[in-house]
């Protein structure tokens, strides 16, 4: 400690011994300079760690157009790896549709996720941490304080 006040006096100009700023800084604050005075780089610390956020890709929404039965699988996938899927079923035919729709409700229930027709051959398949709140037109009115004191 003493060596540290002796550089500090010696740095105001109390002392003999000749310390340059770099060095009295880096006693005070325990730490070097954060940039490499030759390059203005930055310096590369190897006591740091960067870890992947979990939950960083777990709101991905996908929205598939499948053409033929086989994609399907491929949906499969992206609920396991915690991602929604916003399936339009416009570009197959009715028996297709079905059979694709039949196949995700059990992949959906499978991964302990959820479903929801949101139009006309448009589904929403989420995986187990995305529920799905929905009202409808009616529960709507009945929650809304100015039409729910008109019916009374």
């Amino acid at each position: 400690m003493s060596g540290l006040v002796n550089r500090i006096k010696t740095f105001v100009g109390l002392g003999h011994e000749y310390v340059e700023e770099e060095d009295l800084l880096d006693d005070l604050y325990g730490a070097e300079s954060e940039y490499d005075q030759d390059s203005f780089a930055p310096r590369k610390k190897s006591n740091l760690k960067v870890l992947s956020h979990p939950n960083s890709s777990s709101y991905e929404v996908k929205v598939v157009e499948p053409r033929n039965f086989e994609e399907a699988l491929e949906i499969v996938n992206c609920l396991r790896d915690k991602k929604s899927v916003i399936l339009n079923l416009h570009l197959l035919d009715a028996e297709q549709s079905q059979r694709i729709v039949d196949f995700l409700s059990g992949a959906t229930h499978a991964v302990d996720g959820h479903q929801q027709k949101i139009g006309e051959n448009v589904f929403l398949f989420t995986p187990s941490n995305v529920n799905i709140c929905s009202e409808t037109d009616k529960a709507k009115i009945l929650n809304d304080p100015f039409w729910a004191a008109a019916q009374q």
